[in-house]
């Protein structure tokens, strides 16, 4: 059966472009502490402080309700920095429908504990399916209606195959993938790689000195890959390599500006 309602926890700018693009295909709802995102969506269909002036789309609802958010959905969406996704997904439970797929836009691991996003969800919300979408993406590129790619995976492969169509919307693309850790381990490992890529432009190394530590850094994934028992083809696939050149990208001056921050 089609999902019906798909609830989007985040109003930043991934969680919010992410949302826009799923209600071309069913309603939508996307809930965000802050009042003026809220409003801006609801009345502008805009969210000025994370995608400018970026239109979302006429269709996509926000609430700063969480419990109204999550209520009846038939999945819902986490896009919140890894710090707080705890928290985040604990408020929502009161009303978070059982058995439904509950899936990480979130990249990292929880500091102290080292768990992932889909341990997080394992055990505070174990009557659901965990998940992640994880892609090379960039959302104020996605947002505008460029092509881009997503892979979803779910600890229930047949649950992924269902929302796989909601997703799709336009030029975005999601494929599924049966490797949930896999996924998850590509998001996180290749930030790592990426930063010392951008230290390296920071520094005026060229392009030998960014193959150098991609190829290196790859080899340091499939370490890490064997370690897991992680699928050589899982781990090499367009969420891993895609997103280092996405994210050490010069005009987005991703690690640079954290070479110079720091």
């Amino acid at each position: 059966m089609k999902p019906s309602k798909i609830a989007v926890l985040g109003g930043g700018s991934w969680g919010t472009t992410t949302a826009s693009v799923i209600s071309r295909n069913c309603q939508t709802v996307l809930w965000a502490r802050d009042p003026t995102i809220v409003d801006q969506v609801n009345h502008e269909h805009r969210n000025h402080r994370y995608l400018e002036d970026a239109a979302l789309h006429p269709k996509l609802t926000a609430t700063e309700n969480i419990q109204s958010a999550v209520s009846e959905a038939d999945a819902v969406l986490i896009a919140v920095p890894s710090s707080h996704f705890r928290e985040v997904l604990a408020s929502a439970l009161a009303q978070l429908p059982k058995h439904i797929p509950v899936i990480s836009l979130s990249k990292g691991l929880e500091k102290g504990s080292r768990m992932r996003m889909t341990q997080i969800i394992a055990e505070i919300a174990p009557t659901n399916i965990p998940g992640v979408l994880t892609g090379p993406n960039l959302a104020k590129e996605i947002v505008t209606g460029q092509a881009a790619a997503s892979v979803l995976a779910l600890a229930q492969h047949e649950a992924a195959l269902r929302l796989q169509p909601v997703l799709n919307a336009g030029l975005f693309r999601v494929y599924t993938n049966r490797d949930v850790i896999g996924c998850e381990l590509g998001g996180v490992l290749k930030n790592i790689i990426a930063i010392a890529v951008g230290m390296g432009d920071g520094l005026g190394a060229g392009d030998n000195t960014r193959a150098a530590l991609i190829t290196r850094g790859s080899g340091g994934d499939e370490q890490t890959r064997q370690g897991t028992r992680r699928r050589r083809q899982h781990v090499f696939r367009p969420r891993r390599h895609g997103r280092y050149d996405r994210t050490r990208a010069p005009a987005h001056k991703v690690e640079t500006a954290m070479w110079v921050w720091n």
